[in-house]
């Protein structure tokens, strides 16, 4: 496999950190400890690099027309400066990713999949705006993006705002953006994230990523932020309870195996949609499993593939796991039969040989006090 390098990559070495593949691309797993880093971001702040996410420009005519076909949502229904999140499937129902779009007026859109997804669904894009008055433009090689999360966010970015701009930052709502000026750099700046947290995700061409980051850096230096890698990235957001790609959702579920229903839009949407005939009958036949989120009432943590069991016998499996540092009990995501889905439903995970309790609790397993 290729190894891809974000425009921050220089920084994060000089900053000591510890790599991983994630996708494909070179991405920081740690730069000291994963824990003081998640409790970084839920007490001061985070600054993360997600340059390795994909960046796909939809314009047109029929820009709003054509993601209503392509992705199982009603994106025409987005408001200027708002986002949605969404999901794209095949025909079959299957999840080839989950993402999130931007809305930039009626005819120009931005569509921001995963990581190792980015490539297949600008294909998928491609392939399927055959039919529509759109233009679809993969610019994931040359943006970069960069994260800033926590409660100690917002203060953060107003240091490094002209105050004749603040009010882009402050009365930004949470899935909204504005356009305007941080640290010199023009970006797009979204009220949006993946940790639970308060935060912003910033878009900007690769040249403007590595001063930017500096700058976010040391402005935030008074309020405790600290840069962040993948590891801390993972616990947080499952503490949210949010799903990742290729653990909670993938080719082999549907989005009502994974809870996400409400995302696809049979009801709201009158034409046909890629995946809308096997959508609607998987809704009519109901999951056999469902997701839902364990608590470990042990010290024990199930880990990815560790199966679930109910009096001895295989009921589902666990998709992700760990100990959560901001509760201090162990949680899981997993998949089980719909008849132990219930919340308060006891059930244990097999950790290696030994039966280990849990217990059905209701997602997410932390939120953040307003």
């Amino acid at each position: 496999m290729t190894e891809n390098y974000t425009a921050l990559y220089e920084e994060h070495k000089k900053l000591g950190a510890s790599f991983t593949d994630f996708g494909g691309w070179q991405m920081p797993l740690k730069y000291s400890s994963e824990l003081a880093e998640h409790h970084a971001v839920r007490k001061a702040a985070g600054l993360f690099d997600l340059s390795h996410m994909g960046e796909v420009w939809v314009t047109g005519p029929e820009a709003g027309a054509f993601l209503d076909y392509a992705l199982v949502g009603k994106l025409s229904a987005i408001a200027d400066g708002k986002a949605k999140y969404s999901l794209i499937c095949n025909e079959d129902g299957g999840i080839i990713d989950d993402l999130i779009t931007y809305r930039f007026g009626g005819e120009k859109y931005l569509v921001v999949p995963n990581a190792g997804n980015a490539p297949t669904v600008a294909a998928a894009l491609a392939e399927r705006a055959a039919n529509f008055d759109v233009t679809v433009e993969d610019a994931s090689a040359a943006t970069s993006l960069v994260a800033v999360q926590g409660p100690k966010a917002e203060a953060i970015l107003l240091k490094l705002t002209d105050e004749s701009q603040h009010a882009l930052v402050t009365d930004l709502k949470y899935y909204a953006f504005n356009e305007l000026t941080i640290a010199g750099q023009d970006v797009i700046l979204a009220r949006t994230g993946y940790t639970g947290e308060d935060g912003f995700e910033l878009f900007l061409p690769n040249e403007g990523a590595a001063s930017l980051w500096e700058s976010v850096a040391q402005a935030g230096e008074e309020f405790g932020i600290v840069p962040c890698g993948l590891a801390s990235r993972d616990s947080l957001r499952l503490e949210a309870g949010m799903p990742l790609y290729g653990n909670e959702l993938s080719l082999e579920r549907s989005p009502f195996d994974a809870g996400l229903g409400p995302v696809v839009a049979l009801k709201s949407k009158e034409g046909g949609f890629v995946g809308r005939a096997a959508l609607e009958a998987a809704k009519v036949s109901g999951s056999k499993r469902k997701l839902v989120g364990l608590k470990g009432l042990g010290r024990r943590a199930g880990r990815g593939g560790y199966p679930v069991l109910k009096d001895g016998n295989v009921v589902g499996e666990v998709t992700s796991g760990q100990p959560s540092p901001t509760l201090g009990y162990p949680v899981a995501l997993a998949y089980v039969d719909v008849e132990h889905a219930e919340l308060g439903t006891a059930l244990d995970v097999d950790l290696r040989g030994k039966a280990e309790p849990f217990e059905v609790v209701a997602l997410p397993f932390y939120k953040r006090q307003k």
